[in-house]
């Protein structure tokens, strides 16, 4: 049976889906206003691993990833570029998905986004105010009395004192408590707002998830995912005020993904180690980066380097060697101990590392054998985790492309923006043209043109 570590009670415990053969999973999706990194693309890929073998374990899941389409970023952004919020958060939605279909991320079943859920926020938070936990400061803004809540803390694992004592939190003398966290934000100059009342205003970002999740999987659901980042405060406070609301638990089992590291070191803009999903494809190919991610437990760290990507590649063209002289269609048979060993592997909390460890066994025996039916169960397997899914020979030629230096494109590119200055239309169309035949696709934006491979 199923096992999932539950950050929540601190081990791993048997899944039990509240009703038998269905599963409500939300996972905490993107914060629109920039390209997504790399810690995004583990969120992307761990949980379209575990949305995949639940349904090859045959549940039927309803799985829901948000999106935050208003928060302080985004205003600040969209103000930097003198750019309507709107036509900024579609530009980067558009990204994202991008991004995520080249990694082989399935689309989740429904994709709420925060702005078309104000209303039900408004509600919410109305309900906590006269429940008593929650309240209008004289600034306008309704805070979250963290002080109501008894169980505060029970996720992260601390008392109110720890975290007073261990987490920066922001001052404001509007606040009857510094944990105490923002509900609803009065309306400022230059920012959207919408009706409630406590007067004009937009939401603050963790009542979102509450709503969003209610809203799409019911007040109780099985799963709630997201990163290592969100536990505290996000995760913990989504608890607070859901359960306060809605009287009842909120989620069964609470997953987190462990952080992204480049060279040993946690990636961050500050130390320039700070990679979008684009810039490593680039590099490398999508599949041999979404190789990469699973290669590692999901609640380990994973540490990007050159070197990581460059074992990934070699490792994953391993198995498509051993495919190479079949033609099968992909199929899994129970029968087979392979099957078993796999999913001992996946049932111990996906553990991906050691499912992998079955495909390598399953080329080795096939690169002894010649057995079909042992290639067949390869592809069949792998495609549980989204590999394997191309035929041999495309996955070799893609690897193969040498192409353009990356150099010789951004030369390319300035030229074409010289024309375009110079109403040069055809010139620029041309190097256009001439880029997308090297597999190169050119994307302009506010800040400049972008190139990613094809």
């Amino acid at each position: 049976m199923l096992k999932i570590y539950n950050t929540l009670a601190r081990e791993k415990q048997t899944f039990v889906p509240r009703v038998p053969g269905k599963v409500g999973m939300y996972v905490c999706g993107m914060t629109v206003y920039d390209f997504c990194h790399l810690g995004h693309a583990r969120v992307m890929v761990v949980f379209d691993m575990v949305n995949r073998w639940l349904k090859a374990s045959g549940l039927e899941v309803n799985y829901v990833r948000n999106i935050t389409d208003i928060d302080d970023k985004i205003i600040k952004r969209a103000n930097e570029n003198g750019e309507e919020i709107g036509d900024l958060t579609q530009r980067f939605i558009d990204a994202m998905n991008e991004d995520s279909a080249m990694l082989g991320v399935l689309p989740p079943n429904v994709e709420p986004r925060a702005t078309t859920h104000v209303d039900e926020m408004v509600r919410m938070i109305a309900s906590l105010i006269d429940k008593g936990h929650a309240y209008q400061a004289d600034n306008g803004d309704v805070f979250y009395s963290v002080n109501s809540f008894a169980n505060y803390g029970q996720l992260s694992g601390k008392s109110l004192e720890d975290l007073r004592a261990g987490e920066r939190v922001d001052v404001d003398t509007f606040k009857r408590d510094p944990m105490d966290f923002v509900l609803w934000k009065s309306v400022k100059p230059n920012e959207p707002s919408w009706d409630s009342p406590w007067g004009k205003g937009r939401p603050g970002w963790h009542i979102e998830c509450s709503v969003m999740g209610a809203c799409h999987l019911g007040k109780h659901f099985d799963i709630h995912g997201g990163g290592q980042d969100l536990q505290f405060p996000h995760h913990e406070n989504e608890i607070a005020q859901s359960e306060a609301a809605n009287d009842c638990t909120f989620v069964n089992y609470w997953m987190h993904n462990g952080f992204v590291r480049v060279d040993d070191e946690k990636m961050s803009k500050s130390l320039g180690n700070f990679f979008t999903i684009r810039d490593v494809l680039k590099k490398y190919d999508a599949e041999v980066v979404r190789f990469f991610i699973l290669r590692a437990q999901y609640r380990s760290p994973l540490n990007y380097s050159d070197k990581h990507l460059d074992d990934a590649k070699q490792a994953l063209t391993r198995l498509y060697t051993a495919l190479r002289n079949y033609d099968v269609i992909a199929h899994v048979d129970t029968t087979l101990p392979s099957f078993q060993a796999f999913q001992n592997a996946m049932d111990d909390d996906f553990n991906t590392p050691e499912a992998m460890a079955v495909l390598f066994d399953l080329a080795n025996q096939l690169n002894k054998t010649n057995d079909v039916a042992l290639a067949s169960q390869l592809k069949g397997l792998a495609g549980v985790l989204g590999l394997l899914e191309r035929n041999p020979e495309e996955f070799m030629q893609a690897e193969s492309k040498g192409g353009l230096q990356p150099d010789t494109i951004e030369g390319l590119i300035k030229a074409r923006a010289e024309a375009k200055k110079d109403k040069n239309f055809p010139e620029a169309d041309r190097i256009r043209q001439t880029l997308l035949a090297q597999g190169i696709v050119l994307e302009d934006t506010p800040q400049g043109t972008t190139w990613r491979n094809s």
